[in-house]
């Protein structure tokens, strides 16, 4: 059985629904209760982890991210959904009441329905960052979910990622989270994704064949001295620096704990079902990153709601139809670790009643208050049911 770990990144925001910069005040609680990490020790951590190369799981954590109006969770290692879907009820609660100690509460938006001065957290990393990407890092307050799965070596690990690539668009589109950014509708379901997309080691990659060729790569995109480090390799899929994984990262992060369930539930499919492919000699499809970057660019503009680029056919077809074809693709993996009936009732869910971007902008509609949005979703986070 694949072990499973999931990332979240939540936004810290006040009564009103702004985002506010008290994540490092929020860890500073969590670490003194044993629960987070705060900005020095995280960075500290993340010397020491660079130094001692990768080992078997992480515990559980709340640690900071680049905006201090951010924190994230960290499931540790699990072994079945039911186990992620705890964990992640636990961090989050966990989170909002670190949050709630400081006057604020924590929110699953991948973007910030209101207008926002992100303010950059404290360390030589994100300094050295903000200074080198100017703009792109002073605006960039995103929230994404990161699935880890474990893989045996680096080269089943490269070979995952060169079959992996051609489905990723389709998590995003069942992701999608983001549909405001800064005060107005940005027209798209994961504005996230497009935000993101402005760092210069971002999004699909060409085919390695094996981990030496994976590892040159990244020497190499270190080598240029236009990232800051390998840390900032930030391929849709990659191999962690930290633990034995593969590391997906193209979903924005879920609103809901059920989605997030369902999307870990996808990924280790995903992953599954590549190695056993490359174990039975099937070779990866062979889809250029420039088709890989448009389907990822549908997929983002309209979630679930229009088309997709099809994986196999490199040509549009309605979403549900992709889904289904993910679901095809995924069946005998989902079947081996006991998954099928949750993921596929997972995927049913997210298809009939819509993604995290369907519930803002209905609030929206309803309420013609983006700040009514973010208040929302503060409850949706800490568990409320909302209807719709």
């Amino acid at each position: 059985m694949r072990t499973v770990g999931v990332e979240e990144e939540l936004l810290v925001v006040d009564p009103s629904g702004v985002p506010v910069p008290l994540g490092p005040e929020a860890l500073e609680v969590a670490s003194r209760r044993g629960e987070g990490e705060t900005p020095a020790e995280h960075e500290r951590a993340e010397h020491e982890r660079a130094g001692h190369g990768r080992d078997g799981g992480s515990p559980g954590h709340l640690v900071p991210e680049l905006k201090q109006q951010q924190l994230e969770l960290g499931t540790r290692v699990c072994t079945d959904l039911a186990e992620v879907t705890g964990e992640l009820r636990y961090w989050r609660s966990r989170a909002d009441a670190a949050a709630q100690a400081v006057g604020a509460r924590v929110a699953a938006l991948a973007s910030s329905p209101v207008a926002v001065d992100p303010v950059t957290t404290p360390g030589e990393r994100y300094a050295r960052m903000a200074e080198t990407f100017g703009l792109t890092a002073l605006e960039q307050l995103t929230c994404g979910c990161h699935v880890h799965v474990s893989v045996a070596d680096d080269e089943e690990g490269v070979a995952v990622l060169d079959r992996i690539r051609v489905w990723l668009p389709v998590l995003t589109a069942l992701t999608v989270n983001s549909p405001f950014w800064l005060g107005r509708d940005s027209g798209y379901a994961s504005f996230r994704s497009q935000s993101w997309s402005h760092w210069p080691s971002s999004g699909a990659t060409e085919l390695f064949g094996d981990a030496a060729t994976y590892h040159r790569v990244v020497a190499d995109l270190v080598a240029t001295r236009t990232i800051v480090d390998a840390g900032m390799v930030y391929f849709d899929a990659r191999l962690s620096q930290t633990w034995p994984t593969v590391e997906v990262r193209t979903a924005d992060v879920c609103l809901r704990v059920e989605d997030a369930v369902t999307h870990a539930g996808l990924v280790r499919g995903l992953v599954e079902t590549a190695a056993r492919e490359w174990r039975a000699g099937t070779p990866a499809p062979r889809v250029r990153s420039e088709l890989l970057r448009v389907a990822a660019w549908r997929a983002g503009r309209s979630g679930t709601a229009g088309e997709l680029v099809h994986p196999r056919t490199g040509r549009p077809a309605p979403a549900a139809d992709v889904v289904a074809a993910l679901l095809e693709h995924l069946t005998p993996a989902l079947k081996a670790t006991g998954d099928a009936a949750r993921v596929s009732a997972g995927v049913g869910e997210v298809l009939t009643r819509g993604t995290g971007a369907d519930l803002q902008r209905r609030v929206h509609r309803d309420t013609a208050d983006l700040a009514a949005v973010v208040r929302a979703a503060v409850a949706v986070t800490a568990g409320r049911q909302l209807g719709g």
